[in-house]
């Protein structure tokens, strides 16, 4: 790779992890072709990238900027995944596929300017996406509302019952008065 195409590297580098909302480190070694395209699969799915890159390249991509915390975690051959939308997609995807391949190792990550060893990144995976998390809040934006709904609903459906036992009633003093005679 000669200067120029480093410098087009670095800055392709920077503009993606400047807009990135967490990264996930992981020592890829031992995977085959096979294993590593599944990882991309999942991790596109859920809207994340993952590049293959050489720890100088990145370091120099993240050097000035607070990411450049992650420094000590680039050594060795790394891959590095990351999200533009959900900072929990890419940890709960690598995290997943760590536990089935061995071979993938998670070196660290960082997310809302905080480098996170292995452990933390796992952490971070056991959190709820932002899905998820959009979901529960609106259902609870709505549930006063239903719940309104439900009790205007009742007072109608209430004088329902009443009247229709009271019919009941009326129809059983009724029947029961001509079946005496």
């Amino acid at each position: 790779m000669n200067k120029e195409e480093k410098a087009t590297e670095v800055a392709d580098l920077q503009q993606a992890l400047a807009r990135a909302q967490s990264l996930v480190l992981a020592d890829f070694r031992g995977l085959t072709v096979q294993q590593t395209n599944e990882l991309r699969r999942a991790l596109r799915s859920q809207d994340c990238h993952y590049r293959v890159v050489k720890n100088t390249l990145v370091k120099r991509a993240i050097s000035n900027t607070p990411m450049a915390l992650v420094g000590p975690l680039l050594t060795g051959p790394t891959a590095i995944a990351f999200s533009y939308v959900d900072p929990v997609a890419p940890a709960k995807v690598v995290s997943k596929f760590e536990g089935d391949l061995p071979k993938l190792t998670i070196k660290g990550g960082y997310v809302d300017g905080q480098v996170l060893d292995a452990a933390g990144v796992k952490q971070l995976s056991q959190m709820k996406g932002k899905d998820q998390l959009r979901a529960e809040f609106l259902a609870t934006l709505v549930a006063p509302a239903q719940q309104f709904v439900r009790l205007l609903a009742a007072a109608p459906m209430n004088l329902l019952y009443a009247l229709q036992a009271r019919g009941r009633q009326m129809d059983g003093g009724a029947d029961g008065g001509a079946s005496e005679s």
